[in-house]
């Protein structure tokens, strides 16, 4: 077994770069849990830039928190994880205590629907990696402007590639096994074809 693979069967994760790269959190089994893979966050920060020095970043369901935490350790300023599984939400309070992040990285345990309905923030990068095959992106779209800065990007996982997200179009996009990645941004869609999940890139 891979050193990856070992990591994520003993329910931890890696950060892959920034402040606490090489740090191993854990975190508690859960149904529909999966950290996305230190690859495909690899190739995601090569998109958005490594350093997101500034930047207000919203991981809707944060699970793990490998993509919150990972912007984290890259320099964003601030860092929301919504988490709605008691347990998984125990683990990220920890973990978010242990990193001693608690002045840019907030926790909120609430359902993604009820958070992206009512919160009155903006911001500048919003990670989307819901449970599969439960309609979850189809039903947050239609919210999520009210989220977005006008020049704001989504990060999308899914089990079928996506086309875009309202006025948000996918400009980027990779396979990992099963599992589509894409990163879309407002206007018109550039070249998304299925690629795998080493593309190189920067938006």
């Amino acid at each position: 077994m891979s050193a990856a693979k070992s990591i994520a069967a003993t329910g931890s994760l890696r950060i892959v770069g920034g402040e606490w790269r090489r740090r191993v959190l854990r975190f508690p089994d859960a149904e529909g849990l999966r950290p996305t893979p230190d690859r495909v966050r690899e190739t995601l920060f090569n998109w958005l830039g490594q350093d997101l020095t500034g930047l207000a970043c919203l991981d809707l369901f944060a699970g793990s928190g490998a993509l919150g935490l990972e912007a984290a350790s890259r320099g964003a300023e601030k860092v929301v994880l919504v988490e709605r599984n008691a347990k998984v939400a125990d683990a990220l309070g920890s973990n978010i205590r242990l990193l001693t992040a608690t002045s840019r990285v907030e926790l909120v345990r609430q359902d993604a629907l009820k958070f992206a309905s009512s919160t009155p923030l903006t911001f500048d990068v919003v990670f989307l990696d819901p449970p599969y095959r439960q309609g979850w992106i189809d039903k947050l779209c239609p919210l999520l402007p009210r989220l977005l800065k006008a020049d704001a990007v989504i990060y999308a996982e899914a089990e079928v590639p996506l086309t875009g997200c309202g006025d948000w179009q996918t400009v980027r996009r990779g396979q990992a096994g099963q599992v589509y990645f894409h990163l879309m941004r407002r206007g018109t869609p550039q070249d998304a074809g299925p690629s795998s999940s080493d593309l190189p890139g920067h938006l």
